[in-house]
């Protein structure tokens, strides 16, 4: 009779665990390493991935066009000129707002300073003026030394490199819209059966989302900007022009944009106009985000973005952390963008009508509807 093989130490309950343990480190090495990595491309990355929502919102009006008649280069050639255009029109707009208002801001500014200085020296909370001097000239000296100096030549660096990565970002954007089925049919030949109809409908939902997602955003933001910049200009509020831009630019910011933007207006109005324009623009802020919370987004927005505000919030953090305010904004549509790719992948979402291995890659303007 022959002796019963030896017992493997892994095939006992702890052994499993062990691992399944040491999986999971693994693949949470490989994570933080492909993070870190991407974390010092961010000259590429951030750029790249702009590039790929910018390209998921226009692409219908790309497919519009084409399915008109019109040549792919020219439908491209025209829907990316005109985004070009809108934007280079807002820089300008903005920019010309704060040269001619700027003189004016600072003037109230100091008066406002003035006012609150009045008021902490008459306050029931008594502060040596010797205090407020001694901050008053230390300010002064930052600004004449050569940390100052140093900062204003990193911004300039800074500023580079924002042009260099514009620059990128235009170009990819113009591949994106020209070759993007060329682009994701090379991306799908590292799948075959199943797999890649899987990967074809994770793509679609993937582009179906950030479509609905950027157009929606933007689509409420805009609104905000309307409302609250036609409350600055009636209560004739400096920067009024700028101030909106940063609204619109603070809606693409889930649960924080929105309420900070509106908070820079009304400080910008009690400092120019007073409490009472204050008081009044923060009665619109509120009102405008009443409005988007419970008519705008449902309605505009619909499932483009139907993720628990704890993931939003953890995304947030982690994208601010990572990348600063782009971060910030790009986070969420990709996290929610991994969320839908999950739930594919899973099984979870199998399609309606799933794509079979041999057909070309979805057009966002085709994608199905289905939760996200």
């Amino acid at each position: 009779m022959s002796a019963p093989a030896p017992k493997s130490p892994w095939s006992d309950s702890f052994g499993r665990t062990s691992t399944r343990a040491a999986q999971t480190l693994l693949i949470l090495a490989l994570a933080s390493v492909l993070v870190f990595a991407l974390s010092q491309l961010t000259l590429i990355v951030i750029p790249v991935i702009i590039a790929l929502i910018l390209a998921a919102a226009i692409a219908p009006l790309v497919a519009w066009l084409r399915r008109r008649g019109w040549p792919a280069a020219v439908a491209t050639g025209v829907s990316f000129l005109g985004m070009v255009t809108v934007f280079g029109a807002a820089v300008t707009g903005i920019v010309f707002a704060v040269q001619s208002e700027w003189s004016a801001l600072v003037e109230q500014a100091g008066a406002g300073f003035d006012q609150l200085y009045s008021l902490v020296q008459n306050g029931p909370l008594t502060v040596d003026d010797t205090v407020i001097q001694d901050a008053r000239d230390k300010a002064l000296a930052f600004l004449g030394s050569s940390s100052f100096a140093t900062g204003a030549i990193t911004g300039i660096g800074a500023a580079a490199s924002f042009i260099t990565g514009f620059v990128l970002m235009a170009v990819v954007l113009f591949y994106f819209l020209k070759d993007g089925e060329k682009i994701w049919a090379f991306v799908l030949r590292a799948f075959t059966g199943e797999r890649r109809a899987k990967a074809e409908l994770a793509g679609a939902r993937g582009l179906q989302l950030l479509g609905g997602y950027v157009r929606g955003t933007a689509a409420v933001a805009g609104v905000d900007a309307v409302v609250i910049g036609a409350a600055l200009l009636v209560m004739q509020v400096p920067l009024a022009l700028p101030l909106a831009v940063i609204t619109f630019i603070g809606g693409f910011i889930p649960l924080v944009g929105a309420t900070a933007a509106g908070a820079i207006a009304v400080l910008v109005a009690l400092v120019s106009n007073g409490p009472v324009a204050a008081l009044i623009v923060l009665a619109v802020v509120v009102g405008v985000n009443q409005l988007e919370g419970n008519f705008l987004q449902p309605v505009l927005m619909g499932n483009a973005l139907k993720v628990h505000g704890l993931v939003i919030l953890l995304a947030l953090t982690a994208g601010t952390i990572l990348a600063g305010i782009v971060g910030a904004v790009l986070a969420v549509p990709l996290a929610a963008v991994v969320w839908a790719i999950i739930k594919v992948w899973t099984g979870e979402d199998p399609g309606d009508t799933a794509p079979t291995p041999h057909e070309p890659a979805v057009e966002p303007d085709t994608a199905h509807d289905g939760a996200t």
